[in-house]
């Protein structure tokens, strides 16, 4: 039996801004058919993985034997203000903001192996952490867990904090001597998130069409950029933070991680808008060592920049 103090005390000294645990079983039968009307509709793109495993998705017993407990943590990415905006020549071109740090699957999964140690848990024997690359539904065992909602952006708001969060779990085996409740939902009748869309891609729910978002458009998506989009996402050339900047709850709560991994790299933040246009492989490289951009590629981080090019001499 694992102490729900005990845990929430260890993940408050790794550096989790958040955690909360709920028993592991089946997703909750209305979350069951959303997610299946979801895929049917072919919302995920190009995102077969997504598609796959929804077994799994649906019951992270099928993905861990003997599952008891579902932890899930959230870690502050937030990288403040300073070199954002587009006010200027230096800060004009951007990426969203949760790329200027190192990958947060290895940050992340790093910090859910200290939780376990502290723990005096076993990787393997005790439980799995997973980060983004599982068939975990985040989101959903999030808001199980007690530590948010899922505002109209689709986006886990945490009371106080926002919504600037990357997302984890400890799939365990062992049971809780208490367990969190989910919260209320506290978008109230604010669209802010939904107006500052750029694509439409929200659709009112929680829900969103991610063959519309910018963010699927230029990390996931491999495909060649119309002249539409490379305006639409001007000056953001990587990912899109638009829902989240305009949500009052960012607005209000978001701080800087204090987290050194996750702190934006200086090198990049230097990078004008003409370095960007004369990009090459081997900054690319040394650009973006151990960070998540490497998703997108060389290729496609060249295309992005070249479909808001296009924009820009029209």
């Amino acid at each position: 039996m694992i102490s729900s103090a005990t845990l929430k005390e260890c993940a408050a000294r790794i550096g989790f801004a958040a955690c909360g645990v709920a028993p592991a079983g089946p997703v909750d039968p209305q979350h069951a058919e959303e997610l299946k009307a979801w895929l049917a509709e072919g919302c995920y793109g190009d995102m077969e993985y997504l598609a796959r495993n929804v077994d799994k998705r649906l019951d992270p017993r099928l993905l861990v034997e003997g599952a008891r407990s579902v932890v899930s943590v959230a870690v502050n990415y937030y990288p403040g203000e300073e070199g954002f905006g587009g006010d200027t020549e230096e800060n004009a071109w951007q990426l969203a903001r949760y790329a200027y740090g190192t990958d947060y699957h290895e940050v992340v999964k790093q910090m859910l192996r200290r939780l376990l140690a502290g723990l005096g848990l076993e990787e393997g024997t005790d439980g799995r952490a997973f980060v983004d690359t599982a068939p975990v539904d985040e989101k959903y065992w999030a808001i199980r867990c007690g530590l948010g909602w899922r505002g109209r952006n689709s986006l886990l708001v945490i009371p106080g904090a926002g919504s600037f969060f990357f997302l984890g779990e400890l799939i365990l085996t062992h049971e809780c001597d208490v367990y969190d409740e989910p919260q209320r939902n506290r978008c109230g009748k604010c669209h802010a998130c939904l107006d500052a869309c750029p694509t439409q891609a929200l659709r009112g729910d929680g829900t969103m069409d991610a063959r519309k978002c910018l963010s699927y458009l230029t990390i996931e998506y491999r495909g060649g950029l119309s002249e539409e989009t490379g305006k639409k996402m001007t000056p953001c050339f990587y990912g899109c933070d638009r829902c989240a900047e305009a949500c009052p709850w960012n607005i209000r709560f978001a701080r800087p991680t204090d987290i050194a991994a996750l702190q934006p790299r200086p090198s990049i933040l230097a990078m004008k808008p003409e370095d960007w246009r004369h990009l090459t492989r081997e900054k690319y490289q040394e650009l973006f060592r151990k960070s998540a951009v490497k998703r997108a590629k060389f290729e496609g981080l060249t295309r992005n920049i070249s479909a808001m090019l296009r924009h820009d001499t029209e």
